[in-house]
C-alpha cells in the first residue's frame, strides 16, 4: 500500500490498523534541539481520543502515546521520532459479519476493488484511528510552531443545521461542551439535535473551523505547492471530509472585485496590513501575514444503527444494521485532526522557505564559516 507518507522536508509516515496491535507515526525531518516530551503530544491526544461524551464512541481507549526514538535528554536528536499508541479495548467480533457485504458510506467497496482484500476490524487503515498518527506528528509540528509565535484556534462552526453565532463567539467555550463549539447557546441546540438523529438511529456532519495567527507573510510556493493548496490536500486527506474553503470561500463566487479584494494599507510603524481579509491570509499561494482562516466539510458518520440497503458478496441485495461502536458526529473530535494537518503542513514549507532567498542562505552559512 503506498500513500501513507506525508511531506517533504517534515515527512511523516502512519501505519497501524484501528483494530491491530497499535497505530502510530514515523516522524523524520524534525530538526535538533527541540524540547519534547510524551505530555506534550499526550494533549493533542486527548482532544481526539474516544469515550469522552456520549456524543463520541463509547470505545474505551486511553491513547497513551510511547515515544520510542528520536528523543535525547527531553530533546529532539534530528533522527527518525517514532510514536506508538497501542489497541487496548478493541472488539474486532463486532464486525465479522462485514466481511460477506459492504457498508453504506464506507471503504469497505473500493478496498476490494483495488487491493482483492481487506482488513474488515473496523475499516482497517480506512478507520478514523489512523488519525492518531497524524495528531501525534502534529503535536511536535505545533511545538516547534508555537517557538516561533504561531498559534491555532480550531472548533466545531456547525453540526447538521446549527451553526454558532458571530456575535456570541466565546473562545472559552470550546472546552467548556462537549461538541467544542464556541458558542455555548448553539452548542445547547446542536445537542438537542444530535439527541434527535440518536432517537433516530441516525449521524449528522458539520463544518470545522481553523485560524491560524501568526505565520509571517511569504510561506508557500507561486505554482504547485501553494499554502492554500497544500492545506486544501492535506484537509482532504483526512476521512469523511468532504469540502474545504479558505477566506470567504464559495462565497467569494458571488462577489465582486471591489468588494473581494483586500485593500492594504500602512499602520503607524510603517508596517503593512490589510483592511479585510477576504482572501484567508494567502494571495497567490503565499501567506500576506494575516490571519489564516479555513473550514473543512465533514460527512456524517455513515456506521449509524438504522437499516440501510446494500450488497454482499454472494450478489445478493440485503438490508444491513451496522453494528459495533461509533460516533453519532465525528466533528469534534476531528477539529484537533485539522488542526494537526495544518500544523504539518506550515512546518514543512517554512523548512522548505528557508532555502528561498539567497542572502539568507548566505547570512546562514557566512556566519558560521567566519
Amino acid at each position: 500500500m503506498s500513500g501513507s507518507t506525508f511531506g517533504n522536508i517534515w515527512k511523516i509516515t502512519t501505519w497501524g490498523e484501528s483494530h491491530g496491535t497499535g497505530v502510530g507515526v514515523v516522524l523524520d525531518g524534525c530538526p535538533a534541539g527541540l524540547p519534547l516530551c510524551e505530555e506534550d503530544i499526550q494533549i493533542y491526544l486527548d482532544r481526539r481520543k474516544p469515550g469522552q461524551s456520549k456524543y463520541s464512541t463509547p470505545r474505551k481507549e486511553s491513547d497513551a502515546v510511547e515515544i520510542q526514538s528520536g528523543i535525547f535528554e527531553g530533546r529532539t536528536t534530528g533522527t527518525p521520532i517514532s510514536m506508538a499508541v497501542y489497541n487496548r479495548n478493541q472488539r474486532s467480533a463486532d464486525y465479522r459479519e462485514i466481511a460477506s457485504y459492504y457498508r453504506p458510506g464506507h471503504a469497505d467497496y473500493t478496498f476490494d476493488q483495488k487491493y482483492g482484500f481487506r482488513d474488515y476490524r473496523g475499516g482497517g487503515r480506512s478507520s478514523a484511528r489512523e488519525t492518531i498518527g497524524r495528531v501525534a506528528a502534529g503535536a511536535v509540528a505545533a511545538k516547534l510552531l508555537g517557538m516561533l509565535g504561531i498559534h491555532f484556534l480550531t472548533y466545531v462552526k456547525s453540526i447538521g443545521p446549527v451553526a454558532i453565532a458571530p456575535e456570541r463567539f466565546d473562545a472559552c467555550q470550546i472546552s467548556q461542551n462537549p461538541l467544542s463549539m464556541p458558542d455555548a447557546v448553539a452548542a445547547e441546540k446542536a445537542q438537542e439535535y444530535l439527541e434527535q438523529c440518536m432517537k433516530a438511529q441516525n449521524s449528522s456532519g458539520g463544518i470545522v473551523e481553523c485560524i491560524i495567527t501568526g505565520v509571517p507573510a511569504g510561506i508557500g510556493e507561486p505554482v504547485f505547492c501553494k499554502l492554500d493548496s497544500e492545506l486544501a490536500r492535506a484537509v482532504f486527506s483526512i476521512g469523511a471530509v468532504k469540502g474545504f474553503e479558505i477566506g470567504d470561500g464559495f462565497a467569494a463566487a458571488q462577489a465582486d472585485g471591489l468588494t473581494n479584494n483586500d485593500a492594504f494599507y500602512y499602520d503607524t510603524d510603517g508596517a503593512i496590513h490589510k483592511k479585510t481579509n477576504h482572501a484567508g491570509g494567502i494571495l497567490g499561494g503565499i501567506s500576506d501575514g494575516s490571519d489564516i482562516i479555513f473550514r473543512a466539510a465533514f460527512k456524517p458518520t455513515p456506521s449509524i444503527s438504522a437499516t440501510q440497503h446494500t450488497v454482499n458478496q454472494d450478489g445478493e441485495n440485503i438490508c444491513v444494521n451496522v453494528k459495533g461502536r461509533h460516533d453519532p458526529v465525528i466533528v469534534p473530535r476531528a477539529a484537533v485532526v485539522v488542526e494537526s494537518m495544518a500544523a504539518l503542513v506550515l512546518a514543512d514549507l517554512m523548512l522548505a522557505n528557508m532555502g528561498a532567498r539567497v542572502d539568507q542562505v548566505l547570512e546562514r552559512y557566512q556566519k558560521h564559516n567566519s
